[in-house]
């Protein structure tokens, strides 16, 4: 992991491989190039020349964009990166936490093999700080564990991350300064481990193993945690989760994960779905849907680093994560198109399409979670190509079934720098999911597939429970090339929206 550190020395006198400035586009009504607040003192070592000589080598201050120069003397470092924050804020105004963040993880990126970059991009307050720290070693990821060297003899053939990421203008003695970097390390670490699980093959991660990485991850923080596995399931009637993994070799798990606080009031049920491989089951995926379904265990990998970011920090609130295990394959034992499952409520349902899986798995852990009556439940899931669809790669929607926690929701996740959309749950798709056999089908109305989805699991939610279901389908996993802080492969999606979440709550902020 990338190291940290807070400086008060000057972006002319701190050494450093690489010195990271700002720079942006004119407001509007203005031409050329700006130099962003931090880069004074490198403005000067260019005779107040830098923008001009960015401008010849083609910079436009546009987001992502990076401009490498030699540095003149009157600096230590050795070469000036100059990154672009977009449109430069008008007059009185300062430059948004998302665009510090994605400029930040945009230099972290290209400064790979790097030992050493100080940043001075603009920083006038402890949440630009944070948000430069956040974006700086998220952007820095790289899942390199399976590449080896040339010579096949396992050294790593690819660059490493940056080394270090130095803040200036930051004030390492002020509390709240240093509470701002050690959230950002807690929370990038966290999101980079649940990024490590969402890449991994799914030959080395499957139910048993992801397990046990909770649970050595529990007795690292603190965390106190239950593995229920076949036996148990089996005892406890779990028939969702066991439908979805008796076809596989490896057979399923439901983990509870709970950090307690002594002073906590409140008690937030995270729940994730977590199918380690999906091949869609007797309904198999055609040709050219395979190949990432590792990236279907994604919202228990959020989960899983909610809870440990939330012990981390010592947030005064009681979190809880539920984490539904399972690989779903094809094989002589997997459940069938027209099987009826009954479910840990009690429920029956009756299986109409076994690449529906995700739903069955979460509607097992969200009654079970709501049996120990939390203040809410969250769950996360990479559940439905609908919401691809209706929302693109990089936005994720929110259902809810109270109004007032959906748009908190959706508000935090904006303020966090996730994007996401509030979606409804229409009552009148309900009727699509009728079973002639069972109490409800796993299948309903196509259009409108995510909504339908999400009313199949308020069908599993405890009665006076507040709840809301994110499905990340479309950002769990980037398939294209890497953006802001955004690696290809897994992303992380919703992590900092829980913990934001699980923040609010403990201020008591969320009623």
């Amino acid at each position: 992991m990338t190291a940290l550190t807070l400086s008060t020395a000057g972006a002319a006198t701190l050494r450093a491989d690489v010195l990271v400035v700002g720079v942006a586009r004119s407001p509007k009504g203005g031409k050329g190039l700006v130099v962003a607040p931090g880069a004074e003192a490198v403005d000067k070592a260019f005779d107040g020349k830098l923008a001009t000589v960015l401008e010849t080598l083609g910079a436009s201050g546009c987001e992502g964009e990076v401009t490498k120069v030699p540095s003149p003397s009157g600096l230590k470092a050795p070469v000036v990166l100059a990154v672009g924050l977009g449109t430069a804020p008008e007059k009185d105004e300062t430059y948004d936490a998302e665009a510090l963040r994605r400029a930040a993880g945009v230099a972290a990126r290209a400064l790979s093999g790097v030992k050493k970059a100080a940043f001075a991009l603009p920083i006038e307050a402890v949440e630009d700080a944070e948000a430069v720290a956040e974006g700086a070693l998220l952007g820095a990821y790289a899942f390199t564990a399976y590449q080896t060297a040339k010579d096949g003899r396992g050294a790593k053939d690819a660059k490493g991350p940056l080394g270090e990421v130095a803040l200036l203008g930051t004030k390492p003695r002020d509390k709240a300064y240093k509470a701002g970097a050690e959230r950002a390390v807690a929370l990038a670490e966290e999101i980079n481990r649940a990024r490590d699980l969402i890449n991994t093959p799914p030959n080395d991660l499957y139910p048993e193993s992801f397990a046990a990485i909770a649970t050595a991850a529990g007795k690292e923080h603190g965390i106190k945690v239950q593995v229920l596995d076949e036996k148990a399931l089996v005892k406890g009637g779990y028939g969702g989760i066991l439908g979805v993994g008796q076809g596989s070799e490896h057979s399923p798990r439901l983990v509870k994960l709970a950090y307690t606080h002594p002073k906590a009031e409140k008690t937030l049920a995270l729940v994730g779905k977590g199918i380690t491989y999906d091949s869609g089951g007797i309904s198999l995926k055609p040709a050219g849907h395979n190949e990432t379904m590792k990236c279907d265990m994604s919202g228990a990998a959020a989960v899983f680093a909610a809870v440990v970011t939330a012990a981390r920090l010592g947030l005064p609130v009681n979190v809880t994560g539920w984490l539904a295990l399972a690989e779903n394959m094809p094989s002589g034992s997997a459940v069938r198109p027209g099987d009826v499952l009954r479910m840990y409520s009690g429920k029956t349902v009756e299986v109409l399409n076994t690449d529906a899986e995700g739903r069955l798995v979460l509607a097992d852990a969200l009654t079970r979670a709501s049996e120990e009556n939390p203040d809410a439940i969250v769950d996360v899931a990479t559940l439905t190509g609908a919401m691809v669809l209706a929302l693109g790669n990089r936005t994720f929607g929110i259902m809810a079934n109270d109004d007032a926690f959906r748009t908190a929701i959706h508000e935090i996740s904006e303020e966090v720098g996730e994007q996401s959309w509030p979606m409804p749950l229409p009552a009148d798709l309900r009727k699509g999911m009728d079973s002639p056999t069972a109490d409800i089908a796993n299948m309903g109305e196509r259009m409108g597939g995510g909504l339908v989805a999400g009313l199949f699991l308020k069908e599993f939610v405890g009665e006076g429970i507040t709840w809301a279901h994110l499905d990340i389908a479309g950002p769990a996993f980037n398939e294209g090339g890497p953006f802001g802080y955004t690696p290809k492969g897994g992303t992380g999606s919703a992590v900092r929206t829980l913990v934001k979440l699980a923040e609010r709550t403990a201020a008591g902020d969320l009623g």
